[in-house]
């Protein structure tokens, strides 16, 4: 009995410990807003036991974040969780592979509470392969209404609305549009007048399907007219400006507008702006919801503690309660269907009204300039002609046509 007591005794002294979760996570939410978005999920993590090493890369667009996780997968070293989006997900399962956290999503039920579109985004040839943790509409306008009650001035529901509200604001010595020189943020301005100008079905057969009809049409050359307008709306010092020091422009009374996602919000609520008081939200002029969701894509990685991080990690990711308060602190909305809006604001509430509207007439549509349409090769080609039509005198004739040989030669 006494060896029977001593081996069990043993067994048990040898047995390994259950494994502490743990996880490297690279994301590029350094903002303000973000920042404090993603420290929610630091201390959910935490508090369930997990060890977060956080691996912040600065630059609003992710570019930078994309070359450090490209270094450290060629390293043999990838993180566990890396924040990625769209199409982009399914070309690194293609390249390196990524883990299935299909066991997590099932035990959670998220086919039964994300929009049907946005759950095919986080899927890996059927497998679930990340989590999203947002929407984002991107088709806003922000506006200091300080300075434009100042003025006169009502947030505009047409392009030459807009484009009058600019000149009576320009001939008062105001900066009309807050903008940062950054190629993203181009495609951002660029890609919200392609909807508002040409309507859904032509988004959609420009920048989703890649019509060369589209690429070259007078509706696209439109919208390059109206481009070159807005450039004359921006300061003399846009030239690498960040997105939240533009936002900032417009917080401070510097500027009166910013075409900018909602992640704008963020910066305004952190500074402790109220929306309707401080600032105003408005969908830009046109029709149809731009959306870029946030999300998680889970790496393969060895080691018990980091699969296991992985999983509690993606069980978070997918929370009510986080899905609530990140938001709450993001500006965006929940990807999850069934979490209370009580507590959120107006540009909130209409988003999230907008995006369940547009999403029954076929109208919510994937960012491109937010890597949710197309694959990289292609979204970098037409971000390559618009940055440079921004920054140069190019005419809107050779625009299109340099769009068009510029996706034709990744086809």
């Amino acid at each position: 009995m006494k060896s029977v007591l001593a081996a069990s005794t043993a067994m048990f002294l040898a047995a390994p410990a259950m494994a502490e979760p743990s996880a490297e996570v690279l994301h590029w939410w350094t903002s303000g807003g973000e920042a404090k978005s993603v420290a929610v999920l630091q201390d959910q993590f935490k508090a369930e036991g997990g060890t977060w090493t956080d691996m912040p890369v600065a630059g609003g667009g992710g570019d930078a974040a994309m070359t450090a996780l490209r270094a450290r997968v060629l390293a043999g070293n990838a993180p566990a969780a890396v924040q990625l989006k769209g199409p982009a997900i399914q070309e690194w399962y293609e390249e390196t592979g990524l883990a299935d956290i299909g066991d997590v999503a099932g035990e959670n039920g998220w086919a039964e509470v994300l929009p049907p579109q946005l759950a095919e985004h986080m899927k890996c040839e059927d497998q679930w392969c990340a989590a999203p943790v947002n929407v984002h509409r991107i088709n806003w306008i922000w506006g200091n209404k300080q300075i434009l009650d100042a003025n006169g001035i009502a947030m505009p529901t047409s392009w030459d609305e807009f484009n009058a509200a600019a000149e009576k604001l320009k001939a008062a010595g105001i900066t009309p549009l807050a903008h940062g020189g950054q190629n993203w943020q181009d495609a951002t301005v660029f890609e919200t007048l392609v909807l508002g100008l040409g309507g859904p079905d032509f988004y959609r057969a420009a920048l989703i399907d890649l019509n060369p009809e589209a690429l070259t049409s007078d509706t696209m050359k439109q919208v390059f007219d109206q481009l070159r307008t807005l450039r004359g709306y921006v300061d003399d010092n846009f030239s690498g400006r960040d997105w939240n020091l533009a936002t900032a422009m417009v917080m401070n009374g510097e500027a009166a507008f910013q075409i900018m996602g909602d992640w704008a919000k963020g910066e305004f609520l952190a500074a402790g702006k109220v929306p309707g008081t401080d600032f105003v939200c408005w969908p830009a002029p046109g029709d149809g919801y731009l959306y870029n969701v946030d999300s998680f894509a889970f790496f393969e990685v060895e080691g018990e503690d980091k699969q296991q991080g992985q999983k509690l990690l993606a069980k978070l990711i997918m929370g009510p309660e986080f899905q609530k308060v990140f938001n709450l602190n993001k500006g965006s909305i929940p990807a999850r269907t069934d979490v209370a809006l009580d507590e959120f604001d107006d540009c909130a509430k209409q988003s999230n009204a907008d995006m369940n509207a547009d999403a029954g007439d076929g109208s919510l549509l994937p960012s491109y300039a937010h890597g949710m349409a197309l694959r990289g090769a292609q979204a970098g080609a037409v971000t390559d002609v618009v940055t440079n039509f921004f920054n140069s005198d190019m005419s809107s004739d050779d625009a299109v046509q340099q769009l068009a040989d510029a996706v034709a030669a990744t086809m």
